[in-house]
């Protein structure tokens, strides 16, 4: 199966396992449990609006809920927000539930949960509904060019 993100991720040479499942439901919490992987270790790729007209990714485990105050203070805005679906779909040329930051449509900055550091292996979206990769945390961080914070709350 080849996504964009996973065509991204092939050009540069990025390890990665994919993972396939039948997309029944959006969540981390459905990918996960359909693959058995740990929902702590299942990435959600989230498009955030920042207050200066501008957009991000944020990288969160799936057991946890961002917080935006901690991610805009992680861009160095005062207030940061949930970008919505047509806004994030166009964005990274990607749909809802199956968001990746590789190969995104515009180039955005990410930031990563400081949790997801140091997991020996994490699974995140490739671009399609039902379709994950699973990669090392220090991967993404240097291929994404994404800073690391504590997003949740």
């Amino acid at each position: 199966m080849r996504t964009c993100g996973i065509q991204w991720l092939a050009k540069h040479g990025v390890p990665h396992t994919v993972i396939a499942y039948d997309h029944r439901e959006k969540g981390a919490a459905f990918a996960a449990n359909e693959v058995g992987f740990p929902l702590s270790h299942t990435v959600k790729t989230l498009v955030v609006a920042l207050d200066d007209n501008r957009y991000a990714l944020a990288l969160i485990p799936g057991d946890r809920q961002l917080s935006l105050k901690k991610l805009a203070a992680a861009f160095g805005t005062k207030r940061a927000a949930m970008a919505d679906s047509a806004v994030a779909e166009r964005m990274t040329g990607y749909h809802v539930g199956g968001i990746s930051p590789f190969g995104t449509r515009t180039a955005l900055p990410a930031v990563m949960d400081r949790s997801l550091e140091h997991r020996d292996e994490i699974m995140i979206n490739a671009g399609r509904r039902g379709v994950m990769v699973k990669m090392l945390p220090d991967d993404i961080l240097h291929f994404c060019h994404a800073k690391l914070a504590d997003l949740a709350r």
